[in-house]
């Protein structure tokens, strides 16, 4: 019987140099698409599909992130006294249950592969999920829900895939595809590849932030073998898992935005903003005045 899956990390430790002077004081998950942090989108995902606990692996830097998802006596106080109650409700959703959160450091930026290993000891033996904040994922079934269900079902690894441009496959990890069964979501994984070139990548299939890793990973990732960039490899672990377990590349439903690129957030923006019934009239309406002006 697959074992559900309970914990989920998020690698929040790095630096955000991309979003500079932004994110010299502040950390990058913390950016805010329309009035959410990016952090907090992903922990929301994480809740909807079930997880029961939240680990974030941070680093220098991050302690607004734990802030954020903590209690606030005083914005609270302040709320109350001014009868602003609906406020008070976004608030209150934020915070997490007591005793279902975990924060662990990484030391050094050694990669996600080491960043995921960081957490191993709060893991344990069992399945788990990884999410990274910068991919934010629009869709009505949150992202990380349909990889569960899925999972439920075939058990093994999971990696959430989507197909890129040829020329953009060096961006991302990429999937040698088996033959498709009966789920045409689900892809079989023969193979992971790292930041391929366009002329060696076995597919156009990309590997984005959504996983769902069986814990025999943290075995592959204590070789700290390090892989493209000098840094230890998260697809690298789980590309010695392949052959061992079932492993399936699963096609979600949705819309992602690289949130760790400028163009992406920004579209991220509009994107979120359009779906939001106070704001999409109000967007719609100076779009086109900006468009002209280009």
């Amino acid at each position: 019987m697959t074992k559900r899956v309970r914990k989920a990390i998020f690698p929040v430790g790095g630096l955000g140099t991309r979003f500079l002077p932004a994110t010299k004081a502040m950390p990058k998950e913390m950016l805010p698409v329309v009035d959410k942090p990016l952090v907090q989108y992903a922990v929301e995902e994480a809740r909807a599909a079930g997880i029961e606990q939240f680990i974030f692996v941070t680093g220098r830097g991050k302690q607004a992130i734990e802030d954020h998802f903590d209690h606030s006596y005083e914005l609270h106080q302040v709320l109350s006294q001014r009868e602003k109650y609906d406020l008070l409700a976004l608030i209150a959703d934020i915070r997490l249950p007591a005793g279902s959160v975990t924060y662990t450091r990484q030391p050094e930026a050694l990669g996600l592969g080491h960043a995921v290993w960081c957490a191993r000891d709060l893991v344990g033996n069992e399945p788990f999920a990884v999410l990274l904040a910068d991919d934010l994922i629009l869709s009505d079934q949150p992202c990380l829900k349909q990889m569960c269900e899925a999972h439920a079902s075939v058990g093994g690894s999971m990696v959430a895939v989507m197909d890129v441009l040829p020329e953009h496959t060096q961006r991302y990890g990429i999937v040698a595809p088996g033959p498709i069964g009966g789920d045409p979501k689900l892809v079989p994984v023969l193979g992971l590849v790292e930041k391929p070139k366009p002329e060696a990548a076995p597919s156009t299939l990309a590997v984005i932030g959504r996983y769902i890793i069986d814990g025999a990973v943290f075995a592959e990732l204590d070789r700290r073998e390090t892989g493209a960039g000098g840094e230890i490899q998260l697809t690298d672990a789980l590309a010695r898992l392949i052959g061992r377990q079932p492993f399936h590349g699963y096609r979600f439903a949705g819309e992602r935005f690289d949130c760790g690129d400028k163009v992406g957030f920004l579209e991220a923006q509009l994107a979120f903003a359009l779906q939001r019934p106070d704001l999409a009239d109000h967007v719609k309406a100076f779009l086109p005045r900006y468009a002209a002006s280009t």
